[in-house]
């Protein structure tokens, strides 16, 4: 089968470190075009250098570029109010659309928990870093018992938010949420993002806190470190903090919308690292963003050239 041609929009500190991972990694996907609006921009320069064609005339440079009709996915690493026209103009073309920003056009995707059930999906959004850490932790605990609610907070270091983060900051918790619910099976979801200014900066820090009823501690744990595992197949600096918590609740707790539970409180405590193709090891929540997007594109790349359908693959 022969390599899917991608582009990337967006020639920040996501889009740059996306296109290393796909240069150096990728098995059926392959750098078609990488795409900014600044001509200044360290990432197109990089580019350049690494032989990726270039423009910094954004979306409608893409679409006048000689090569885009071999683009069959394209990567969005811009803003949740940039992607809205990058879809529409991407769609119109055909082209699979694989979206790095929280605005949850498409649906969420979490490899290590529903990597083969969207495939045939036009547009297919990444959540945000701190969905890609966390809800496979809340995936896990909902797989042995109920989970009436799960709370996140994702610590990043303030340095690897870009203007682009901090732009999203409503969207991040919105979208954060909602995928909790959606993909971690969690009936009530809330999510909490913290920059930290720490210096020298701090690595990613996730706390998952799962309220469900009374169940088997020991096959969550072992639910935990089974997902742990799964994440780290492409994300290797995943790993648990500490052993995973477990609190009785001796009295009912209020649960905004589902009124009075009690059971049993599980935290999860996580730290990413990232791999350092070009952003700091600190920088781990934009390397799982990254590298969960690369996992994402190489299943619809098989899907492409097999003919492989959402339903097959998930079977």
């Amino acid at each position: 089968m022969n390599p899917c041609k991608v582009a990337i929009i967006g020639s920040g500190n996501i889009g740059t470190d996306l296109m290393i991972k796909v240069l150096r990694h990728g098995k059926h996907v392959e750098m078609g075009a990488m795409v900014g609006i600044d001509p200044a921009s360290e990432g197109l320069a990089r580019a350049a250098r690494l032989g990726v064609p270039v423009t910094a005339q954004g979306i409608d440079g893409l679409l006048a570029m000689p090569g885009f009709g071999d683009i069959r996915i394209a990567f969005d690493a811009t803003s949740a109010g940039a992607h809205a026209g990058h879809n529409a103009a991407l769609q119109a073309h055909g082209v699979r659309v694989i979206d790095l920003t929280p605005a949850a056009i498409g649906p969420y995707v979490v490899p290590s928990v529903n990597a083969g059930v969207h495939l045939d999906a036009p547009n297919i959004n990444m959540v945000t870093c701190g969905g890609q850490a966390t809800i496979p932790m809340v995936a896990a605990v909902a797989s042995v018992t109920t989970v009436h609610y799960a709370e996140i907070v994702a610590s990043i270091a303030s340095k690897s938010a870009g203007p682009g983060t901090r732009a999203n900051i409503d969207e991040f918790t919105e979208t954060t949420s909602r995928a909790i619910e959606t993909v971690g099976g969690a009936t009530r979801g809330k999510a909490i993002i913290i920059l930290n200014p720490a210096e020298p900066p701090l690595i990613m820090r996730d706390t998952v806190c799962c309220l469900t009823d009374e169940a088997d501690t020991g096959a969550i744990e072992a639910a935990v470190q089974a997902m742990v595992e799964r994440v780290q197949g492409y994300a290797p600096g995943y790993r648990l903090k500490q052993r995973v918590q477990f609190d009785r609740i001796d009295g009912p707790v209020n649960v905004p919308g589902l009124g009075r539970k009690t059971g049993l409180k599980t935290t999860i405590f996580l730290e990413v690292e990232g791999a350092a193709h070009y952003l700091p090891a600190y920088a781990g929540n934009l390397d799982i963003m990254t590298s969960a997007a690369l996992v994402c594109a190489e299943r619809v790349a098989e899907s492409l050239g097999s003919g492989l359908t959402a339903s097959t693959a998930a079977a």
